[in-house]
């Protein structure tokens, strides 16, 4: 018996992962099929690389649709509702006790983390040590490159 992978996912990573799949099934699948048909129209398969390439861009796509309907069927919405405690879905203010800087993450799961738009994973090493934790807490932060501490300011 396998275990259902589950993926953390909240509700606008959801919805960005189903938009993106009826964007393919809806918009690109019929592109692929068109140019497919067009280069089987151009006469002899074994030296076509236009048949080649859509073939290619066919397998890509029918690749990318079946991951998003795996991620979908297996995803698990989180909320983040719960204002005292820090769980994927809540926004987070904390500050470095070193040099009092601070810094505001979202907690994600890991397919929507985008550090650039401080979208962190819940499986990063900030986002691992403030999880379950509350405002004014003190957490230890482990990294690969030594550990440092940092303070729950906000979680919204």
């Amino acid at each position: 018996m396998t275990q259902k992978q589950e993926i953390l996912l909240t509700a606008e990573g959801y919805l960005e992962l189903e938009t993106e799949l009826n964007d393919l099934k809806i918009n690109k699948r019929p592109e692929v099929i068109k140019a497919l048909k067009e280069a089987r129209a151009l006469g002899d398969l074994s030296e076509n690389a236009d048949y080649d390439a859509a073939r290619d861009e066919q397998a890509k796509l029918e690749g990318r649709i079946k991951e998003l309907e795996f991620k979908l069927e297996n995803a698990k919405i989180i909320s983040g509702n719960d204002k005292n405690i820090v769980n994927v879905g809540s926004t987070v203010t904390i500050s470095y006790i070193d040099d009092g800087e601070k810094e505001e993450y979202k907690i994600v799961g890991s397919l929507e983390a985008d550090p650039f738009n401080n979208k962190i994973s819940n499986e990063s090493p900030i986002g691992a040590a403030v999880i379950g934790k509350k405002v004014n807490e003190l957490v230890t932060v482990e990294t690969p490159n030594g550990s440092f501490d940092i303070k729950i300011e906000a979680i919204a």
